[in-house]
C-alpha cells in the first residue's frame, strides 16, 4: 500500500491541526453543548414554532389503521394546485431565462431555504482535505488508485466538536487524463451497503430484496473509463435529531440547539458534498466538470438537494427519494410532510417545516418538490423508483414532479420528459435532459444503473 499525506499537513503546523482538531482560540468558559434527545429537540422546536400539536403519518405497516397509508390513485391528489415555477410572487408570468435566473429562482431558493430545508449559515467553517493513503488495486479486473481522504473541518471556534468527512475516491489507473467521476452518498466499505433502518411505522416495504448479481455500479462505472467516489453522510452530521447539537450543525451552533429555518441534515449533507467537489477540483485525476452524483432512499433526497444547490454538479441519479425529494408534498400517497415532520425524519429538514403537518397544511406550503427539480436545471437529472415494494415513495408522485418541471428546461432550451403519461414499468424515459424509470424491483437503486449510466453517456464524453 502507498500512503501519502498532503503538502498542506506540514510538521510545522500542530499536531492538534494535522489532528484535524483546529488551533483553539483562547475562550472563557465555553457553552458546553445540550445533549438532547431527538424527542426532547422536537419539543423544543415545536414550542418556539408555538406548535401545540402535529398530525400523525402515515401508517405504512397496518392497512386496516385509521391513519393507514393511501395507495388509491383516487385519492391522491387531494390538493391538484402546484405552485407555478414560472410565475413571479407578483403574479407576472415569467418568459425568459434572465427573468428565471435574476427573479423568479431566487424566490424559490428563498422559500426553500426558510421554509424546507432551512439555511446554511454564513460562517461554516473551512474544510482541509487530507489524503489519508493511496492504494494501487483492482475492480473487476480494472487497475484502479484508490485514495482514502478525510476533510478536516476547522473547530477552532468550537473545539468541543470535531467533525471528519470520510471520502473514498477511485479512479482508473490507466487514465490518459482526468474523467468523469460518480460520486455516491453511501458508507467507505459499503458491504451490502445497509441504510440507517427508518421507523418502524415509516417502513412499508418487504423484506429487502436478495444481493444482486452482475457488475457493481462501480464496476458499471469503471466500465467506461469514469471513476467514483463514497462520501459517508453520517461523518458530516449524524441521521437523528440527538445529533443536531453535534456534527457540523452543532460545530455552527455551538452546541446549541437550531433556529426555525437553520438548516438539517439534507442542506448539511450536501454541503458535504459540496466540499468533497472543492477537492475534486483539486486533484488531476479528475475532470471536475464532470462530477455526477447519485443517493438512494434519504440520500436521494441529499442527492436532489445538492444538485439544486450547487451548479458545479454536472449530473443527478436521484433514486427512490419519496417525501422531502421528487416526491409532491401536496400528493396522499404512502410517505407524509406529517411522517417527515415525526421525530423520526424532521433532522432532515428545517424547523420551520414542522408548520406543515400542524396548524397548516400541504397546500400552504409556497413551493412543491417539481420546483426543487427545477432549481437544478439546466443540468440532467435521472429519478428513479421501484413497484412492488417502493410505494412508500410515491414513485408517480416523484414522475408527476419531474413532468411539471419540464417548462422551465424548456425555457433554458433544454428538453423535457416529452411525455406527461405515466410510462409502463421498466420503461426508459432518457431522451430529454430529465430522466425517469420505474423498474419492476423494490427499495433498491440496483436495477436502474444501467440506464442512468446509459443516460449519463450523452453528456460525459
Amino acid at each position: 500500500m502507498k500512503k501519502i499525506t498532503c503538502a498542506f499537513f506540514i510538521p510545522a503546523l500542530t499536531l492538534g491541526l494535522a489532528l484535524g482538531q483546529g488551533v483553539p482560540k483562547k475562550q472563557n468558559n465555553p457553552t458546553p453543548p445540550q445533549n438532547l434527545t431527538a424527542e426532547q429537540d422536537h419539543q423544543l422546536m415545536m414550542d418556539k414554532l408555538n406548535i401545540k400539536a402535529l398530525r400523525p403519518g402515515a401508517d405504512g405497516n397496518n392497512p386496516n389503521a385509521p391513519n393507514a397509508a393511501n395507495y388509491d390513485e383516487a385519492k391522491a391528489n387531494p390538493y391538484p394546485n402546484l405552485p407555478e415555477a414560472l410565475v413571479l410572487k407578483d403574479g407576472k408570468k415569467v418568459t425568459t431565462a434572465k427573468e428565471w435566473w435574476n427573479k423568479r429562482r431566487p424566490e424559490i431558493k428563498e422559500d426553500f431555504d426558510r421554509e424546507i430545508y432551512g439555511r446554511v449559515p454564513k460562517n461554516v467553517p473551512k474544510v482541509t482535505w487530507e489524503v489519508a493513503s493511496v492504494t494501487d488495486t483492482t475492480n473487476g479486473g480494472v487497475p484502479v488508485i484508490v485514495k482514502k481522504l478525510i476533510g478536516h473541518v476547522d473547530n477552532s471556534s468550537y473545539p468541543q466538536d470535531t467533525v471528519n468527512i470520510q471520502l473514498t475516491l477511485t479512479t482508473p489507473a490507466k487514465a490518459s487524463g482526468p474523467v468523469p467521476v460518480i460520486m455516491q452518498f453511501g458508507f467507505v466499505f459499503p458491504r451490502g451497503f445497509r441504510f440507517p433502518p427508518r421507523p418502524a411505522a415509516a417502513t412499508g416495504t418487504p423484506p429487502p430484496p436478495p444481493a444482486p448479481t452482475g457488475p457493481t455500479w462501480q464496476q458499471q462505472v469503471l466500465a467506461q473509463g469514469w471513476g467514483y467516489a463514497i462520501i459517508v453522510p453520517n461523518s458530516i452530521q449524524a441521521d437523528n435529531g440527538a445529533g443536531l447539537t453535534k456534527g457540523i450543525i452543532g460545530l455552527v451552533n455551538k452546541g446549541q440547539p437550531r433556529k426555525p429555518d437553520d438548516w438539517g441534515a439534507l442542506r448539511a449533507w450536501a454541503w458535504g458534498a459540496s466540499r468533497a467537489l472543492d477537492y475534486f477540483e483539486t486533484d488531476k485525476a479528475v475532470n471536475a466538470k464532470e462530477v455526477g452524483l447519485e443517493g438512494h432512499s434519504r440520500y436521494g433526497k441529499a442527492t436532489l438537494v445538492t444538485m439544486a444547490y450547487d451548479p458545479r454538479f454536472a449530473i443527478a441519479y436521484v433514486s427512490s427519494s419519496g417525501e422531502g425529494g421528487a416526491k409532491l408534498h401536496r400528493r396522499n400517497a404512502g410517505e407524509l410532510v406529517e411522517n417527515v415532520a415525526s421525530t423520526g425524519e424532521y433532522h432532515w429538514m428545517a424547523g420551520n417545516f414542522l408548520k406543515y403537518a400542524g396548524p397548516l397544511q400541504w397546500s400552504d406550503l409556497p413551493v412543491d418538490s417539481h420546483e426543487l427539480i427545477a432549481m437544478c436545471a439546466p443540468r440532467p437529472v435521472f429519478i428513479g423508483g421501484g413497484k412492488n415494494g417502493d410505494g412508500w415513495v410515491d414513485t408517480r408522485g416523484m414522475f408527476m414532479a419531474a413532468v411539471t418541471a419540464g417548462p422551465v428546461y424548456k425555457l433554458l432550451g433544454k428538453k423535457d420528459l416529452g411525455t406527461t403519461e405515466f410510462p409502463p414499468v421498466e420503461t426508459a424515459l432518457i431522451t430529454g435532459d430529465i430522466a425517469f424509470r420505474q423498474h419492476s424491483g423494490g427499495h433498491t437503486d440496483v436495477p436502474n444503473w444501467p440506464t442512468f449510466i446509459e443516460f449519463a453517456k450523452k453528456y460525459f464524453k
